[in-house]
């Protein structure tokens, strides 16, 4: 067993997980990682012959987590690691964390191809009938045979039966087709299919692509490329029948979990931009390549592709800095509508593959909540709608017919485990339902994975497969909650130390209180910080919300949307407990699940919602939080539960919640006004 660790050893963050910790030279990789809690699988017991355990040390300064990581840093390898790769191969970069040793500070990314229990990436397909109109169109053509006295070039003859059987005038021809042009005739038998692109009615339509004889069929990709998860489907772009879905998580959450800390990485790395680009571009085509096999596709029939993403992830994919993104005023490199060939950016699918992106709403509302938008069309609307995409950083909409309103707003990673302390993302073994008995204070969870509840027979056994390993993001806004519905926390988030007497689940921890959500292996709590962790996260939200309503002049809204991965798994009531939105008939709260991932659908299959959103992004007024006086006032309002002035009588009706009950930082209880008015103050700047 390794010596107790020191402030002077080494600091080791395993990502994507987040979890860290400080660990002796010497120490070997696994060892850390178990010691924390992050799942390394290893199979053959440290013997270096299964290759299971395969780590990657991400190198670069880590400003955020104040860690300068390099291959410097961790042993060089050792006689079984050189004969695993001799014997098998290693990929470049790899390490076998089982044999490698921690000689400095470390990031290390776990593969997501070595891992069994990986993120559960939950952004499921639509069901929308959408009418079709695609950029890309099949023309099948019979060409004259050449004549000696007729002396017109093959490709001529064949743009020329174009013109005069489909009607493509003034045809534009990639060059990668002008070399193959007369072999595929011949082969073809002068029958060939061409595939011609035309999005914008005033562009000239090109030729991407040509095939021998008929071809009745030809694809497309929808993606959102998100800051945590990466999600496609692959689309048939003449019936529009969504062939195949799946995603991966994001693999640049190792330089960075949340937006900001990547374009710090960009500036304090040379290379950052480059490497971020790279590995974004990379998760893409194997996510391609698995679409396709899921869909028994060859990935060169792909010939349309449309990309939405935040600002920032936009900018990276692109290959552009998004260091500008990083200050004020926030400003676009682009922000309308992008048009390129797929072959600019690296992408694996036909060679005359187009690509096309939707606009950015503004410097952190991106083409994602554009997508959104076009998706559940707020500006379609008579009611006051509130469309809002949890995320690290979350884009808010809130408009109707006459005028639309979008903002955003510097959640962090919190809603999605990061800085809590038993927080992790939605993988088997994670608890992602919690409820809590007002009179017990004992607590039944649910966990990914594992049909029963806790309190149910059978429940360990059950989770003996996949453990209880930590909370993720939505059992987090529960859990919150439902302590707070218990009376365990007062309104302004502070748990109190009196009911240690009552139950032990809560406990004292330091100066301040925990909660004991589950003894065990680990065990599972949580304590003051991470609520304090939870409050920032949606003070920020709701204040962001807030200062949209008032912009429209509205006190209340008519209908909630929540968008995402995320938001597909928040149960309502709950979020509004929490203050996470406000006041509103619970029945007319939805889920609309990956409300983007459908915006690029649309996109994708008809290019007459190009142009709609392309107008209705030039229509909506983009307020930025941070320059607005007033929105520090809000996130103080915001920090208590539900709200220290917003009423909410709507929610009253169905939820019974507690009297105001004020305590200390410390649990103790009190009759004066809370006393962390200089927290929130200082919280609300650094937001600001």
């Amino acid at each position: 067993m390794n010596s107790p660790a020191n402030i002077t050893d080494p600091l080791v963050l395993f990502m994507p997980s987040g979890k860290r910790g400080r660990f002796p030279i010497g120490t070997p990789v696994i060892d850390a990682a178990r010691q924390l809690g992050v799942y390394v699988e290893s199979v053959c017991g440290g013997r270096a012959t299964c290759g299971r355990c395969q780590i990657e040390v991400q190198e670069g300064n880590f400003a955020k987590h104040k860690i300068i990581s390099s291959n410097d840093h961790i042993s060089p390898k050792g006689p079984k690691e050189e004969r695993y790769e001799r014997v098998r191969g290693l990929a470049e970069g790899r390490r076998l964390s089982c044999s490698a040793t921690i000689q400095g500070d470390l990031v290390v990314d776990i593969p997501q191809d070595t891992v069994i229990n990986a993120q559960v990436v939950r952004k499921a397909a639509t069901d929308r009938v959408i009418e079709r109109n695609p950029a890309v169109q099949l023309c099948f053509v019979e060409v004259d045979q050449p004549d000696m006295h007729k002396p017109l070039g093959d490709l001529d003859r064949l743009k020329l039966m174009l013109e005069r059987d489909w009607g493509w005038e003034d045809l534009l021809v990639s060059q990668h087709i002008i070399p193959q042009v007369q072999q595929i005739l011949r082969k073809g038998e002068w029958g060939v299919t061409a595939a011609i692109h035309r999005d914008l009615e005033t562009s000239r339509p090109t030729m991407i692509g040509l095939w021998p004889g008929l071809k009745n069929e030809a694809y497309g990709i929808a993606c959102d490329i998100g800051s945590t998860t990466i999600a496609m489907h692959l689309v048939s772009l003449l019936s529009g029948r969504i062939v195949a879905s799946s995603g991966t998580s994001n693999p640049q959450i190792r330089f960075g979990e949340d937006l900001m800390s990547r374009v710090s990485y960009v500036m304090m790395n040379p290379d950052g931009r480059e490497a971020m680009t790279k590995a974004v571009r990379e998760a893409v085509n194997t996510l391609i390549g698995k679409v396709c096999e899921e869909g028994g596709v060859d990935r060169h029939d792909i010939l349309d592709a449309v990309f939405v993403a935040n600002p920032i992830m936009h900018h990276l994919f692109l290959g552009i800095d998004p260091t500008e993104l990083g200050q004020a005023p926030f400003a676009l490199a682009v922000s309308g509508a992008v048009h390129t060939w797929a072959s600019e950016i690296d992408l694996d699918v036909n060679e005359g593959a187009r690509i096309y992106l939707l606009p950015c709403i503004a410097g952190h509302v991106g083409a994602d909540a554009a997508a959104a938008t076009l998706s559940e069309g707020p500006y379609r609307q008579d009611k006051m709608m509130l469309l809002v995409d949890v995320g690290t950083n979350a884009e808010i909409i809130l408009g109707n017919g006459a005028r639309v309103v979008a903002a955003s707003s510097p959640t962090g990673p919190a809603f999605e485990g990061a800085e809590i302390s038993s927080g992790q993302r939605a993988a088997p073994g994670a608890i992602e339902r919690v409820r809590i008995d007002p009179e017990t204070l004992e607590p039944k969870y649910h966990v990914i994975g594992v049909e029963k509840w806790s309190d149910e027979e059978g429940f360990e056994e059950a989770a003996k497969a996949t453990g209880v390993t930590g909370i993720c993001g939505s059992a987090i806004i529960e859990v919150v909650a439902e302590m707070y519905l218990a009376g365990i926390i007062s309104e302004d988030g502070v748990i109190d130390g009196a009911l240690a007497a009552r139950s032990p689940r809560i406990f004292q921890n330091g100066r301040t209180f925990s909660y004991l959500l589950r003894d065990g292996e680990p065990r599972i709590t949580v304590t003051q910080n991470d609520i304090r962790a939870i409050q920032l996260a949606k003070a920020a939200l709701y204040a962001g919300i807030k200062l949209l309503m008032e912009k429209q002049g509205v006190e209340t809204v008519d209908m909630i949307r929540f968008a995402g991965a995320f938001g597909t798994f928040i149960d309502p009531k709950y979020a509004m407990v929490l203050g996470l939105i406000p006041d509103c008939d619970l029945s007319e709260v939805k889920a609309v699940g990956n409300a983007a991932g459908t915006g690029a659908l649309m996109a994708l299959l008809n290019r007459d919602h190009r142009r709609e959103i392309e107008q209705e992004v030039s229509r909506i007024e983009k307020i930025e939080t941070a320059l607005e006086p007033h929105f520090q006032q809000l996130f103080i309002d915001a920090m208590a539960m539900p709200n220290k002035v917003d009423p909410f009588p709507k929610l009253s009706e169905q939820v019974k919640l507690p009297p105001r009950k004020v305590l200390a930082e410390d649990g103790a209880g009190g009759d004066g006004a809370p006393r962390r008015r200089s927290r929130e103050e200082r919280a609300a700047r650094r937001r600001g």
